[in-house]
């Protein structure tokens, strides 16, 4: 089983409340999560207006697809947002359950 994470940085500068904020993260988050069946929350830069952190986590049975879906997951959100991804950061892990 390999488990891909990926942890994104992105620039808003339009966005002036946290409340913006919550809806531009909210919007995001639901759209990746539906179309690619994955995992993503904010996971950090909680009280910056401007600055979203989102986290992104899929299990799969292959690294190459595992690969596959995080790039796919990355271009969908550069694509379907204004904001400017300004920092990625990506990790895949072969896990294996010792009995």
């Amino acid at each position: 089983m390999i488990a891909g994470i990926m942890e994104l940085t992105l620039y808003a500068p339009w966005v002036h409340s946290l409340k913006e904020k919550r809806m531009v993260v909210k919007g995001i988050c639901g759209k990746a999560a539906a179309k690619f069946n994955i995992s993503v929350a904010e996971v950090g830069s909680h009280d910056l207006h401007q600055t979203l952190t989102i986290g992104v986590a899929c299990v799969t049975s292959d690294a190459a697809h595992c690969d596959s879906i995080l790039d796919n997951v990355l271009r969908f959100i550069e694509n379907n947002t204004e904001a400017e991804v300004v920092k990625v950061e990506r990790a895949k892990e072969n896990i294996s359950w010792v009995k």
